[in-house]
């Protein structure tokens, strides 16, 4: 597949407003590139580093940019062109140019240059007490742990950043043999994939990205998980009714790594979706606005089980 990179040029000023909108057309991820967050690296008296790259020091007269990635399908056509739409409102409205000069540059990046960038530092690993997590490319054998083979491609999800680990220990140990599992936000689908692996009779993975929904699904066969056993859905719930329809059910358990604003968003459908005495599992949440995502979550009729936080990005189990 390809991939179109677009590095969308702003001000120190405009990028949390603009990654606040690149996420409400559904964009997950950016790459960040401000100069003045680099000049204050620099100018850090307790910094412990002997040498910065020349490359590096570049960043310290940069233009600040936001670079996302987008699918050369329809899908991504349409966030293009919600994108260029959204820059040109905030032009618009920006009448003292606060914002920088809010320009996209588009180049096409093929898939295999992609995975090089990225395939060099994933490498198989240990998580919780029972599972181990490896690439396809990599050779890994642990008779004492479940082997959990995941391919990411572009969706969110080897299992090496916090929020998934915290969410793989919380599965381990709080799932029942033959429960039901609703992955929203499912990236690669690795949460609920290592809960069929963990004992789980069946799953379905949800997520706003056709391309993500597509790599669980391949993902799942990869780990020879039955298509019986594993559906996936693409589409935003909370703007799609047939597809909140189509998911209709009481699961046991709901897993939902995504962003706070999110996840509080979604507070009602995890009420709708879980059966009584369920465990839902949500995280993607720095520890900053723990407490208004826990105190909308609450609010509902959920109440908290554990929380664990790691290096600045907390998980928690509810039950309802």
């Amino acid at each position: 597949m390809e991939w179109t990179e677009v590095n969308i040029y702003t001000s120190a000023e405009g990028i949390e407003l603009l990654c606040s909108k690149l996420m409400d057309i559904g964009v997950k991820g950016f790459v960040i590139k401000d100069s003045e967050d680099f000049k204050e690296f620099l100018e850090n008296k307790n910094g412990q580093w002997d040498y910065i790259d020349d490359d590096l020091m570049g960043l310290a007269d940069c233009e600040t940019c936001v670079t996302v990635y987008l699918p050369g399908n329809d899908q991504g056509a349409d966030m293009l062109m919600s994108i260029k739409s959204m820059l040109a409102d905030m032009k618009a409205s920006d009448s003292e140019n606060i914002y920088g000069r809010l320009e996209a540059e588009l180049s096409d990046i093929c898939e295999e240059d992609w995975a090089n960038n990225w395939k060099q530092y994933f490498k198989p690993f240990k998580v919780g007490e029972k599972l181990a997590v490896k690439p396809s490319w990599e050779e890994f054998s642990d008779d004492s742990r479940i082997i959990l083979e995941i391919d990411p491609a572009s969706s969110f999800g080897t299992g090496q950043h916090h929020t998934t680990r915290l969410c793989l220990e919380i599965i381990e140990k709080s799932l029942k043999e033959g429960d039901t599992i609703l992955d929203l936000g499912c990236g690669s689908g690795i949460l609920s994939i290592a809960g069929i692996l963990l004992g789980a009779e069946k799953a379905v993975a949800v997520d706003i990205e056709e391309n993500a929904a597509a790599t669980a699904k391949e993902n799942a066969e990869k780990n020879n998980i039955t298509e019986e056993q594993y559906k996936t859905c693409f589409g935003n719930i909370l703007t799609d009714e047939a597809l909140a329809d189509k998911i209709d059910g009481k699961y046991d358990m709901i897993t939902a790594n995504i962003v706070a604003d999110v996840l509080i968003a979604m507070k009602d459908y995890f009420v709708r979706y879980l059966r009584k005495g369920g465990t839902l599992i949500i995280s993607g949440i720095i520890e900053e606005r723990m407490d208004e995502v826990f105190e909308a979550i609450e609010k509902v009729g959920f109440v908290q089980k554990q929380v664990s936080v790691r290096e600045g990005w907390a998980a928690a189990e509810y039950t309802l």
